[in-house]
């Protein structure tokens, strides 16, 4: 028995004093640390380019809405039949295609009017548009048409359960974009 330690205690001692694979070991520590901030920087890049197609996809689709319905069409919701198919057929222009869908209830219009501190109110239903905007403080102002176009994307991380993209728990992403009509 002490034999078999003698001889491990004398391996130990020689394996003490080698160093050929040092700089190898030390290389596979630092680029396996490197290689998972690489991960991390690919896939937030990667979120945030989904992030401005998907925000594009509704900005093109109220532009559609714009450019599709005529001033004699509003509110275009009721009187622009080609309203739908303008907005799908744009919000799928994008480089995410068919993977960027409506939401449920858009595109939504209304007439609004800017208020006191620079922000849209609503101040009418579709059904009677108001004459001017003394709802939101200002009489002299006539109240906008205003549509909005909200898309939805399911997300995934590129490298699930490795980068911080899988701890932050985002599994869509949703923008909204609103245009005035007339």
């Amino acid at each position: 028995m002490q034999r078999r330690w003698a001889a491990v205690r004398r391996k130990a001692r020689a394996l003490r004093g080698e160093t050929r694979a040092t700089a190898a070991i030390e290389f596979a520590g630092a680029a396996s640390l490197l290689s998972v901030g690489l991960l991390n920087a690919v896939d937030v890049g990667y979120y945030m380019y989904q992030r401005m197609q998907v925000e594009n996809a509704a900005q093109v689709g109220a532009q559609a809405a714009w450019k599709t319905c005529t001033q004699s069409m509003l509110p275009a919701t009721q009187n622009c039949s080609g309203l739908n198919m303008a907005i799908a057929a744009a919000i799928h222009s994008t480089s995410l295609g068919t993977a960027v869908g409506l939401a449920s209830g858009y595109p939504a219009e209304g007439y609004y009017c800017v208020d006191g501190s620079d922000a849209l109110q609503s101040v009418g239903s579709l059904s009677s548009r108001p004459a001017d905007c003394s709802a939101a403080g200002n009489a002299s102002a006539t109240p906008g048409d205003y549509i909005q176009v909200r898309v939805n994307y399911s997300y995934a991380p590129l490298f699930p359960g490795i980068t911080v993209m899988s701890a932050t728990g985002i599994s869509s992403i949703t923008m909204t974009s609103w245009m005035r009509l007339g």
